[in-house]
């Protein structure tokens, strides 16, 4: 056992570190719109964030886990060393990423750095990849700016509620409206879980189940479940550590927008990922729906031109094009001479 513990340490906590990176950029889409509208305590966020992800791990999120632990390639692959490799290319793909000061698809970049382990072993799933997942990844995002471009130039404009002004005075009085709030905040949470814990947890669950034998390659789902228990917390550390400091340069860089915009777009987001999880188990990008929705937000106020005149828009196409990709070839190179 104490063996088997040493080949896990150094995977586990790679898996461990990137949760609680992924934890930290997930809390601004799932509750800035309850905080900026001061109807939660900071200080709650953290322990709701993390208990909605698991949540939403536990009951949704099975078939990505599925996806990204045996579908892209064979479970026996994930070795020690390869593990910790694809662990490590899309940790440091999202650390680029955030330095740059772009929110980056950590499942995309988790899918091609598989994807580039199975390159270099001969073992990629191409009709999963190039059937199912990467067509996933356009039809979405551009569903998600359709739904917004709609309802900003269409509907909102018909609707005098108070509730999509700046104004949030009237909350005092609409406890229906706090409670909506706080609960769309917990929907995109659950829908992070669902899709994302997935991104740490499925390799180490290949790996643990490889390390302890056919029997556990034979039941992969309990050691899915394991995995998930030890990884889902760390996006509540991530959440508490570095959750407050995530700047929200979605929202304020491509184009202004009030907590109760956010708070739709995020009940979009939210239903689009878990759409993508229950049905085929396609790891998708959040950051991306996200901000393809606060595109045609954009567009729906400032105009097309404008909006991709945009310095961030352009980055942003920019970065999600480029880290996926250096994901892979980082993936690729490290196995192909390591193995």
């Amino acid at each position: 056992m104490s063996e088997l513990f040493h080949y896990l340490t150094i995977p586990f906590l790679l898996a461990m570190f990137l949760a609680v990176n992924m934890g930290g950029s997930g809390t601004s889409p799932a509750f800035s719109a309850a905080y900026g509208a001061n109807v939660i305590k900071r200080t709650l966020i953290p322990g709701l964030f993390g208990i909605m992800v698991l949540a939403g791990a536990l009951i949704a999120g099975e078939k990505v886990s599925l996806t990204l632990g045996k579908g892209l390639l064979d479970q026996s692959c994930f070795t020690p060393l390869n593990t910790a490799v694809m662990l490590f290319s899309i940790g440091l793909s999202l650390l680029i990423a955030n330095l740059v000061g772009v929110p980056q698809s950590t499942s995309q970049s988790t899918v091609l750095s598989i994807a580039g382990a199975a390159t270099a072993l001969d073992g990629l799933n191409m009709h999963k990849l190039m059937v199912e997942i990467i067509p996933a990844w356009v039809i979405l995002p551009l569903i998600s700016f359709l739904i917004m471009l709609f309802l900003s130039k269409w509907i909102f404009p018909l609707i005098k509620a108070k509730v999509f002004t700046d104004n949030y005075d009237h909350l005092r009085e609409h406890k229906t409206l706090k409670a909506l709030l706080i609960l769309s905040s917990l929907y995109v949470a659950f829908s992070i879980g669902a899709n994302n814990v997935a991104n740490a947890a499925a390799p180490i669950a290949s790996l643990t189940a490889n390390e302890i034998g056919e029997e556990a390659v034979n039941n992969f789902l309990p050691i899915i479940i394991l995995s998930v228990l030890i990884v889902a917390p760390c996006f509540a550390i991530g959440s508490s550590l570095l959750g407050h400091k995530v700047t929200e340069s979605t929202g304020k860089e491509i184009v202004e927008v009030s907590p109760f915009y956010a708070a739709i777009i995020a009940l979009i987001v939210a239903s689009l990922l878990i759409f993508a999880s229950v049905t085929k188990g396609i790891p998708t990008s959040l950051v991306q729906l996200n901000g393809a929705a606060f595109i045609a937000l954009g567009i729906s106020k400032n105009g097309f031109r404008a909006t991709f005149r945009n310095k961030t828009v352009k980055r942003f196409f920019i970065v999600w094009c480029l880290a996926p990709v250096f994901s892979f070839l980082l993936t690729f190179l490290l196995i192909w001479m390591l193995k």
